[in-house]
């Protein structure tokens, strides 16, 4: 009798350590499905900031409030690289919207060592310089930064861009990702696994109005 007692209650603390761990493990679950879900939203919404800021400032390129003070749009791309590109335009610079006044604008990648320090081993700086002013570090995550330059036949124009051919760019492909600063720990197998969740953007063709003379 005292056997059976014994059997029943080993049983019990059996069927509850299961169910202890199959609670565990669900709960686990879920939240690294929450941080992933959490996680996949934040780099959403990095990428879509930087994309729509690199869109308006390159659609602007050789763009002037007062056109005459750049006559000829197609010299307005003074540098370009593949992950480097300073250009001439107006851009809005305190909210109340271009001021006529030619502004140099500058977007390069900075090198990987500068965010040594943080958990993500990939990610990099994105500049964004207007004329003299502080760089503004746009650091979103971005993991790759390529520019891809085209003639008016579609023909890619080799990079670094120089000399003559600077003026031949009438459209620019752009390649980017993102990916999640922090990471997303995931506990399946010690040690715990690191994962960062990323997104991909690519813009084809993009094109300023203002390549041409107006």
């Amino acid at each position: 009798m005292g056997s059976q007692v014994a059997l029943d209650l080993i049983g019990s603390i059996v069927v509850f350590g299961w169910l202890l761990l199959m609670a565990l493990t669900a709960n686990t679950a879920n939240n690294e499905n929450v941080q992933a879900a959490h996680s996949d939203l934040l780099v959403q919404e990095n990428l879509v900031t930087i994309t729509q800021m690199m869109e308006y400032d390159f659609r602007k390129i050789g763009f002037c409030l007062e056109p005459h003070r750049i006559p000829d749009p197609t010299r307005a791309v003074l540098t370009a690289d593949s992950s480097h590109l300073r250009f001439l335009s107006d851009v809005d610079l305190d909210g109340s919207g271009p001021d006529g006044n030619v502004d140099t604008v500058v977007y390069t990648l900075g090198p990987e060592t500068e965010l040594a320090f943080t958990p993500n081993p990939r990610d990099r700086l994105l500049y964004r310089v207007v004329n003299n002013e502080p760089p503004k570090r746009v650091n979103l995550g971005v993991t790759d930064f390529r520019l891809r330059y085209y003639d008016r036949t579609n023909t890619v124009i080799p990079s670094p861009v120089t000399g003559a051919d600077l003026q031949k760019i009438v459209s620019i492909q752009i390649t980017l990702s993102v990916e999640n600063v922090m990471g997303t720990q995931v506990v399946e197998t010690a040690p715990v696994n690191t994962q960062y969740t990323s997104a991909f953007w690519q813009q084809r063709r993009l094109s300023s109005r203002n390549y041409r003379n107006r």
